[in-house]
């Protein structure tokens, strides 16, 4: 063997060796609303840091209870900050992890374009046979429709008409397959680059219900893990704020 070749071969197998090190898989439990960005944000995480995102989805009260009961998770993207703020406060997380990545809003949404109007008139009407929220005692955004429609003063005359979704991506899907002519969901769920996507939606007035701040951590199962400091990293930079804008979340 050429003597120049042998002194490479110690540093190509080191870069071998090494390579697989480096990139690292990271267990993240996504509250729903958060899915369609995530996915999003996953893949250039990837391209950008090697790292491999493996995220599961469901509502956050859900996601709380698989944490405490010894689900692998090493971040958690949570629907609202008073579920990582207990996890906290639990000693289930990495001091001083927690921040706030998105601040969601919350739709009246049909699939049927031209059904719901741009001023939500069409709940007062109450022509409707059925209306979908999430679970309001697993979903945030469950609770924020009960508050929108308590503050509406409509609480008893819809109450016959709830369709409950265990999830805001159950309740989605309960729209848009025409089980519920109308629902309240996640404004990320039928939004994209600044018009939405399909049928017809009111924005809620954030005044009617309590903000929607929604918060990361990183969970003790995580703690040791690069790719999980890595990705809290990643969502507080400019790449993943873009991709988050563009779902209709604020910062």
């Amino acid at each position: 063997m050429f003597p120049a070749m042998r002194s490479l071969l110690p540093l190509l197998t080191g870069l071998v060796m090494a390579t697989p090190a480096l990139a690292q898989d990271v267990q993240v439990a996504v509250a729903a609303n958060f899915t369609a960005p995530m996915q999003t944000i996953a893949n250039a995480f990837e391209k950008d840091t090697g790292h491999r995102v493996v995220a599961a989805f469901g509502a956050t009260g859900q996601l709380y209870a698989q944490i405490r009961n010894g689900a692998p998770f090493e971040v958690f993207l949570s629907a609202d900050d008073s579920t990582p703020a207990k996890l906290e406060s639990e000693g289930a997380s990495v001091a001083g992890s927690r921040f706030t990545y998105a601040i969601g809003t919350l739709v009246l949404w049909s699939a049927q374009p031209g059904y719901v109007d741009d001023q939500g008139d069409v709940l007062k009407q109450n022509r409707f046979q059925h209306l979908a929220i999430a679970n309001p005692k697993a979903a945030p955004y469950g609770l924020a429709a009960i508050q929108t429609l308590e503050k509406l003063g409509l609480g008893s005359a819809v109450t016959g008409k709830l369709v409950e979704g265990q999830s805001i991506s159950q309740t989605l899907q309960f729209v848009s397959t025409g089980n519920a002519e109308l629902g309240f969901v996640a404004l990320s769920q039928v939004y994209k680059d600044g018009k939405i996507t399909s049928g017809s939606a009111w924005q809620v007035p954030t005044s009617l219900y309590e903000p929607i701040r929604q918060d990361a951590l990183i969970l003790k199962q995580g703690e040791n893990n690069p790719a999980a400091t890595a990705l809290v990293d990643y969502l507080k930079g400019p790449e993943a704020a873009a991709i988050i804008g563009a779902y209709g979340y604020q910062r």
